[in-house]
């Protein structure tokens, strides 16, 4: 069962509706500061005039951080595809175990609500499997594919057998927890790709691989003139079975200037000082009493206070 739209899905009556980000960082999910500089650095290049042409994939949304991400580097004439179960019913018992352990909370309504927040009109949304993406999007038409999706082994390899059949021949493909110690089966599926198959790494952040199923020179050659003039990202070269594979490590990078919201929250009204309140007035002779107590003799002061203490009584 699978369903494909770009159409909001209705809060059923009862139920409240999810809660409207007004920032970026009020989106839930995981995506790293300078896996962010990476993924800007990677689609910025795609979209400068000498670029790669083609579609943008996400397999795998959770609440939607990085599509919201990606959304931005969308062109005229492209589409943006996501495919998530998001509540459907998982496909097996291992997979409901899965989303009920790591996605309670997932649901489609909160993508979109989170979506919608920072960008006109949703991607077209396939609720179903990510085992149907190479029956549904269009093959060799897609510029950059983010996997994300289940951590089952069995699931990842479809994802990556997908990946190689709706990808450009240049297209920058990027997969998620492929060291992660929760996920072995991800990093099962994706280092025997690189292996066995023709997946050629391009460079590894802690939470992700970037390769490509093409010729990874010409992105590497240009990924590492970037990190050369850059002292927030420290990197290296490692040859796996005579291939070169660049490893980067944050340096204190920050993060890109985020999505921006379609409606930011309205600025804080500024804190009312309440006035100080004015000190008691002091009696009038309190003032002279404290003098004379200070600059006459005790002689003379005890006379003082006991003539008045007779005018009073």
């Amino acid at each position: 069962m699978s369903h494909v739209s770009q159409a909001p899905v209705p809060t059923p009556d009862g139920e409240p509706a999810p809660l409207v980000p007004t920032t970026y960082g009020e989106v839930k999910g995981w995506f790293s500061a300078y896996d962010q500089v990476l993924f800007d650095w990677f689609l910025t290049r795609q979209n400068s005039g000498e670029g790669e042409l083609g579609d943008l994939l996400e397999l795998g949304a959770f609440m939607g951080k990085s599509a919201i991400f990606l959304g931005r580097y969308l062109r005229p004439g492209e589409e943006f595809t996501v495919c998530d179960l998001f509540d459907s019913p998982a496909t097996d018992d291992f997979n409901v175990a899965e989303n009920r352990s790591s996605y309670p909370t997932l649901t489609r309504r909160g993508f979109e609500t989170n979506y919608l927040a920072f960008h006109e009109a949703l991607p077209t949304l396939i609720q179903a499997p990510t085992s149907v993406v190479a029956d549904r999007v269009k093959p060799g038409s897609c510029r950059f594919v983010h996997v994300d999706a289940s951590h089952l082994y069995e699931h990842v390899v479809t994802d990556i057998a997908s990946s190689r059949l709706v990808a450009t021949p240049d297209a920058v493909v990027v997969f998620d927890d492929y060291r992660s110690e929760h996920c072995p089966g991800v990093a099962a599926a994706v280092w025997t790709a690189v292996v066995t198959g023709d997946l050629h790494p391009v460079c590894v952040s802690a939470s992700k691989l970037y390769a490509t199923w093409g010729d990874p020179a010409p992105h590497q050659a240009a990924l590492l003139a970037w990190l050369e003039e850059r002292t927030d990202l420290w990197h290296g070269v490692d040859v796996i079975d005579g291939r070169p594979l660049v490893r980067i490590g944050d340096h204190g990078v920050v993060a890109p200037e985020p999505p921006q919201p379609l409606h930011p929250a309205p600025p804080a009204e500024p804190a009312v000082v309440p006035a100080a309140a004015p000190a008691p007035a002091r009696r009038p002779g309190a003032r002279w009493r404290k003098l004379a107590k200070d600059l006459l003799p005790p002689v003379v002061t005890r006379a003082i206070v006991a003539r008045n203490r007779r005018r009073r009584g």
